[in-house]
């Protein structure tokens, strides 16, 4: 390595990462417990490190330089001097080259190495031996990006009131990977996921909001290539602002931008899944790439007493400390910078509980909560957390503070199991379709609060959860013991794919008893991409690690009950779009609910109480929207029974029921009927019913 004279000067500590004035580049750095912090830059072509900077100045526990000169596309790294004591958390070791945590682009991929580790195992197998291997071969750099490189135009944010809102959750490569009208070279790419195939396909759909798995910098953990696999959704992030790069196509970073932009300008809304609770780094004898090197008793929850030991309340090796300011600085830094030079529209936070978690358990009013509640950048977006995780006091659906939506579990078990034909549910089936108020009433929360879903990427996809009784996730490499074994699955006769008519049809009507019942329950539905055709995975229900058919979505394989599928799920969402009434927004709207039973009567304490009943139906009356034209008062009749059942509607003087949408006859005329004892109507089995 070259030596050379450069001019150094002070710079700034109050900005974070390297940026780029115009003239040269500003370095800053935090680290508490560092002694020394050099700078390392790279040549991009030869990839050898060509100069090492001392950073200058320490101001407030942060590193901090600026060097006239240096220039957006300069590569860089950083090498941190202090005590290698694992023992008292200190694991500095300035042989492993770290990643800037607030690196805006990164060059390269990690290639896994012996010197990624900053020990060698000493007999017992302790990490105590001091590794001095050089990792910097085979670490991904930082690159100086050009604040300006970046032109937004005149991108508008769609802001769709939380009230309208319907994601639709997906994986960039997933989605594009296959696609016949994606140029080849954009398959799998942000500019993949731009075309204007892709985009058309979801506005058709009449969903609001794309909802995008990990694209923050993630890299492919060795043991999964080991055997011959790869970490496909990314919940494992090496870097919080650097987009990952298998997801860049020709236009780079600004590939990106045109995907956002095109997704705005047909009205459609970006949410990020986002990793803050772990990094890739893992427990005590993982790889030093980034925090753990920087300082990692500041970065990562530690055992009290046993410092050289992380907290896992992930499940992943170790805890991100978002008590710890700087830490909680670096989140709130990586929000604001997707939400406003990237220009997303809202988070769903992967384990989200973990986020709310200070030292005395879970708060909704820790730290975390409240500086983002406060932060006039981010209490404007769209803000989902995945309330649970594996540690103490872990599943807290219904804990998060106002302003706050949840991914609600509660209704994907209970309407699984509803449809399954599992006994006992109906009291809760009933709180599940109007919105959870037992779960989400309180302290001024809104239906919306409850993100209802019924699959998503964790898990069986809609067609295999009624096509396998058991998963199969041999492909996986761990012998079938990964995944979820409670699905509240039914193959209805045959485990997986089938030429039997029999089982097909019920398959085809219990996906569109799912379908209906989501979009016309209370609270924020999500689909999964995919479901609206009837994508599979063929029985697998954690692909995490399958970038290949398995998790691709095979678009020239809809078929005809594919497409049928897609034309009902575009009827469905277009019903719950156009009518106020199957999307309350407010637990005190003045909307009277009732729930009825098959012989036309109001559900009676002992009907609530039998555990074998599986048939019921739900009114919903608002006056006020009859008054505008809208629909005033419906009836959804559900039939979970395997055969007919009769029911008896309410009784409306010189006025007929309409069914609107029957799951048993999709294609069927429209039938009318008139309500009372004298005129009961028939519910197909396994079928759901909208009367208007």
């Amino acid at each position: 390595m070259a030596k050379r004279v450069r001019e150094v000067l002070a710079g700034d500590n109050t900005r974070f990462g390297a940026h780029f004035d115009g003239d040269g580049t500003n370095f800053a750095l935090f680290s508490s417990h560092a002694e020394r912090v050099e700078l390392c830059l790279f040549d991009e072509a030869s990839g050898a490190e060509i100069e090492r900077i001392t950073l200058p100045e320490n101001t407030d526990e942060i590193w901090h330089g600026y060097l006239p000169g240096v220039r957006p596309g300069t590569l860089y790294g950083y090498r941190v001097y202090g005590p290698y004591e694992p023992e008292n958390g200190h694991r500095f070791n300035p042989n492993k080259l770290l990643i800037d945590p607030y690196a805006r682009d990164l060059a390269g991929e990690v290639q896994w190495s012996p010197a990624h580790f900053g020990y060698q195992l000493d007999a017992e197998e302790k990490d105590l031996s001091f590794n001095e291997e050089d990792s910097a071969p085979w670490t991904p750099k930082g690159r100086v990006v050009d604040p300006n490189a970046v032109d937004w135009g005149r991108d508008e944010k769609p802001r769709i009131p939380w009230g309208e809102t319907i994601f639709y959750e997906t994986h960039v490569r997933g989605l594009t990977k296959l696609h016949p009208a994606i140029p080849e070279k954009l398959r799998g790419t942000f500019e993949g996921l731009g075309h204007k195939a892709i985009v058309d396909h979801v506005k058709s759909l009449g969903v609001t909001s794309i909802e995008l798995m990990p694209i923050h910098a993630f890299p492919d953990d060795g043991h999964l290539q080991a055997k011959g696999l790869s970490n496909y959704w990314g919940y494992n992030t090496m870097a919080f602002f650097a987009p990952e790069q298998r997801y860049l196509g020709p236009k780079g970073l600004v590939g990106f931008r045109d995907m956002v932009r095109a997704f705005h300008d047909a009205g459609i809304e970006v949410i990020l899944d986002v990793v803050y609770n772990h990094t890739c780094e893992g427990n005590e004898l993982g790889p030093t790439l980034s925090f753990k090197g920087i300082d990692n008793f500041a970065y990562y929850r530690t055992l009290p007493n046993e410092a050289r030991y992380y907290i896992n309340d992930t499940g992943t090796g170790n805890t991100l400390n978002t008590s710890h300011p700087k830490v909680l600085r670096l989140v709130l830094d990586s929000l604001r910078y997707w939400a406003e030079e990237m220009h997303v529209d809202g988070f769903r936070f992967d384990l989200g509980t973990i986020l709310g978690r200070e030292p005395h358990g879970f708060d909704p009013r820790g730290g975390f909560f409240d500086a983002v509640g406060q932060d006039p950048v981010l209490n404007r977006v769209k803000l989902i957390g995945e309330p649970w995780d594996i540690g103490p006091g872990g599943y807290q659906v219904g804990s998060f503070p106002p302003g706050w939506a949840e991914w609600n579990d509660k209704y994907r078990d209970t309407v699984r199991g509803y449809w399954k034909g599992d006994e006992g549910l109906m009291q809760d089936f009933a709180a599940r379709v109007t919105g959870s108020g037992d779960v989400y009433d309180q302290r001024g929360r809104r239906p919306w609060a409850g993100i209802n879903f019924v699959t998503a990427h964790d898990g069986f996809t809609l067609n295999d959860l009624v096509s396998y009784n058991e998963k199969h996730n041999e492909a996986n490499g761990e012998d079938n013991q990964d995944g979820h074994n409670d699905n509240r699955s039914y193959n209805y006769g045959t485990e997986g794919p089938t030429d039997d008519p029999g089982v097909r049809d019920v398959r085809e009507r219990q996906k569109r008893n799912f379908l209906a019942s989501l979009f016309f329950s209370h609270g924020t539905p999500m689909l999964l991409a995919g479901d609206e055709f009837g994508r599979s995975q063929g029985g697998n229900n954690n692909g995490y690690c399958q970038d290949n058919e398995i998790s691709w979505f095979d678009w020239d394989g809809i078929g005809e009950a594919g497409t049928a599928l897609i034309d009902f799920a575009r009827r469905v969402i277009a019903l719950r779009r156009e009518q106020p009434i199957l999307r309350r927004s407010n637990f005190r709207d003045g909307m009277v609910i009732t729930w009825l039973n098959p012989g036309g009567g109001e559900q009676t304490v002992e009907q609530w109480g039998d555990a074998g009943a599986t048939s019921i139906a739900l009114r919903l009356s608002r006056e006020d929207l009859a008054d505008d034209g809208l629909w005033g008062d419906v009836v959804i009749a559900f039939n979970a029974h395997d055969g007919d059942v009769g029911f008896v509607l309410p009784e409306r003087e010189g006025q007929t029921w309409k069914a609107v949408v029957d799951t048993a006859e999709p294609d069927a005329p429209s039938r009318e009927t008139e309500g009372g004892e004298g005129n009961p109507v028939v519910l197909g089995p396994r079928s759901l019913v909208l009367f208007v």
